[in-house]
Protein backbone atom coordinates (compact mmCIF):
# COMPACT_ATOMS: atom_id res chain seq x y z
CA UNK A 1 0.00 0.00 0.00
CA UNK A 2 1.18 3.60 -1.03
CA UNK A 3 -0.99 6.04 -1.79
CA UNK A 4 -4.74 5.74 -0.91
CA UNK A 5 -8.09 7.90 -1.89
CA UNK A 6 -9.52 10.02 0.52
CA UNK A 7 -10.73 8.43 3.91
CA UNK A 8 -13.59 10.28 5.31
CA UNK A 9 -13.44 8.17 8.42
CA UNK A 10 -9.46 9.65 8.56
CA UNK A 11 -10.52 12.79 7.51
CA UNK A 12 -12.55 12.61 10.41
CA UNK A 13 -10.29 11.28 12.93
CA UNK A 14 -7.72 14.53 11.87
CA UNK A 15 -9.96 17.22 11.18
CA UNK A 16 -9.01 17.06 7.53
CA UNK A 17 -5.40 18.09 8.95
CA UNK A 18 -2.12 17.58 7.20
CA UNK A 19 -0.88 15.20 9.25
CA UNK A 20 2.47 12.92 10.11
CA UNK A 21 1.96 10.13 11.69
CA UNK A 22 5.34 8.36 12.99
CA UNK A 23 6.75 5.59 15.20
CA UNK A 24 7.35 7.77 18.87
CA UNK A 25 9.66 5.35 20.10
CA UNK A 26 12.38 5.44 17.24
CA UNK A 27 15.05 7.60 16.75
CA UNK A 28 15.16 7.73 12.89
CA UNK A 29 11.27 8.66 13.48
CA UNK A 30 11.90 10.97 16.01
CA UNK A 31 14.56 12.62 13.50
CA UNK A 32 12.55 12.96 10.78
CA UNK A 33 9.78 14.63 13.00
CA UNK A 34 12.13 17.66 14.26
CA UNK A 35 13.34 17.75 10.80
CA UNK A 36 9.71 18.29 9.76
CA UNK A 37 9.10 20.81 12.80
CA UNK A 38 12.16 22.69 11.63
CA UNK A 39 11.27 23.05 7.98
CA UNK A 40 7.48 23.35 8.12
CA UNK A 41 6.92 27.18 8.08
CA UNK A 42 3.96 27.06 6.85
CA UNK A 43 3.23 24.90 10.20
CA UNK A 44 0.88 22.80 7.60
CA UNK A 45 1.76 19.55 9.07
CA UNK A 46 0.07 18.35 12.72
CA UNK A 47 1.51 15.57 13.94
CA UNK A 48 0.02 12.07 15.40
CA UNK A 49 2.50 9.60 17.90
CA UNK A 50 1.49 6.13 16.30
CA UNK A 51 1.33 4.70 19.38
CA UNK A 52 -1.46 7.24 20.84
CA UNK A 53 -5.00 6.09 20.49
CA UNK A 54 -5.39 8.36 17.80
CA UNK A 55 -2.43 6.98 15.90
CA UNK A 56 -3.74 3.89 16.67
CA UNK A 57 -7.12 4.61 15.68
CA UNK A 58 -5.75 5.43 12.32
CA UNK A 59 -3.23 2.98 12.25
CA UNK A 60 -6.17 0.17 12.72
CA UNK A 61 -8.75 1.81 10.19
CA UNK A 62 -6.01 1.44 7.15
CA UNK A 63 -5.51 -2.17 8.01
CA UNK A 64 -1.69 -1.66 9.55
CA UNK A 65 0.16 -3.19 11.53
CA UNK A 66 0.06 -1.58 14.75
CA UNK A 67 2.83 -3.68 16.62
CA UNK A 68 5.66 -2.53 14.80
CA UNK A 69 4.77 0.76 13.12
CA UNK A 70 6.87 -0.37 10.10
CA UNK A 71 5.67 2.26 8.15
CA UNK A 72 4.29 6.17 8.41
CA UNK A 73 1.53 7.32 7.49
CA UNK A 74 1.29 10.96 6.00
CA UNK A 75 -1.89 12.79 5.08
CA UNK A 76 -2.16 15.03 2.67
CA UNK A 77 -5.69 17.02 1.25
CA UNK A 78 -7.26 14.15 2.68
CA UNK A 79 -5.17 11.72 0.74
CA UNK A 80 -3.19 8.86 2.40
CA UNK A 81 0.67 7.72 2.01
CA UNK A 82 2.22 4.91 3.41
CA UNK A 83 6.00 4.25 3.24
CA UNK A 84 8.40 5.94 0.50
CA UNK A 85 5.20 7.67 -0.74
CA UNK A 86 4.63 9.57 2.83
CA UNK A 87 8.06 11.02 2.16
CA UNK A 88 7.95 12.14 -0.65
CA UNK A 89 4.16 13.87 0.13
CA UNK A 90 5.76 15.23 3.32
CA UNK A 91 8.75 17.08 1.01
CA UNK A 92 6.53 18.09 -1.40
CA UNK A 93 4.25 19.69 1.65
CA UNK A 94 7.39 21.09 2.72
CA UNK A 95 7.60 22.99 -0.33
CA UNK A 96 11.21 24.76 -1.86
CA UNK A 97 14.45 23.05 -2.08
CA UNK A 98 12.33 19.88 -0.53
CA UNK A 99 10.05 19.38 -2.91
CA UNK A 100 13.25 17.81 -5.07
CA UNK A 101 13.32 14.95 -2.33
CA UNK A 102 9.98 13.80 -4.37
CA UNK A 103 11.79 12.22 -7.03
CA UNK A 104 11.94 8.94 -5.07
CA UNK A 105 8.84 9.03 -6.83
CA UNK A 106 10.19 7.86 -9.77
CA UNK A 107 11.68 4.38 -8.51
CA UNK A 108 9.75 1.41 -9.37
CA UNK A 109 7.10 0.42 -6.52
CA UNK A 110 8.83 -3.03 -6.18
CA UNK A 111 12.02 -1.29 -6.06
CA UNK A 112 10.76 1.67 -3.43
CA UNK A 113 8.65 -0.69 -1.31
CA UNK A 114 11.38 -3.40 -0.88
CA UNK A 115 14.24 -0.17 -0.12
CA UNK A 116 11.66 1.32 2.83
CA UNK A 117 10.76 -1.77 3.96
CA UNK A 118 14.62 -2.70 4.55
CA UNK A 119 15.11 0.47 5.85
CA UNK A 120 12.13 0.30 8.48
CA UNK A 121 13.11 -3.83 9.72
CA UNK A 122 16.15 -1.61 10.45
CA UNK A 123 15.50 1.12 12.04
CA UNK A 124 15.63 -0.01 15.92
CA UNK A 125 19.46 -1.99 14.73
CA UNK A 126 20.77 0.37 12.86
CA UNK A 127 19.47 4.04 14.56
CA UNK A 128 18.20 2.74 18.02
CA UNK A 129 15.00 2.56 20.09
CA UNK A 130 13.68 5.21 23.01
CA UNK A 131 12.31 3.55 26.09
CA UNK A 132 9.47 6.02 26.11
CA UNK A 133 7.29 8.02 23.28
CA UNK A 134 8.17 11.31 22.67
CA UNK A 135 6.21 13.79 24.65
CA UNK A 136 5.86 16.70 23.03
CA UNK A 137 7.39 19.97 24.47
CA UNK A 138 5.27 22.94 24.80
CA UNK A 139 6.33 24.64 22.61
CA UNK A 140 5.55 22.66 20.02
CA UNK A 141 2.13 20.33 22.06
CA UNK A 142 -0.48 22.70 19.61
CA UNK A 143 0.97 21.35 16.36
CA UNK A 144 0.12 17.43 17.78
CA UNK A 145 -3.16 15.63 17.65
CA UNK A 146 -4.59 13.15 20.24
Amino acid sequence: MAHLSPDPHVSALTNGADVVIFDGVCVLCSGFLRFMLKHDRRRQFQFVIAQSDLGEAIYDHLGLKSADYDTNVVIVDGHIYTKLDAFAAAMKGLGGIWSVAGVVRILPRATADWLYDRIAQNRYAVFGKTDACLVPTPDIQGRFLD
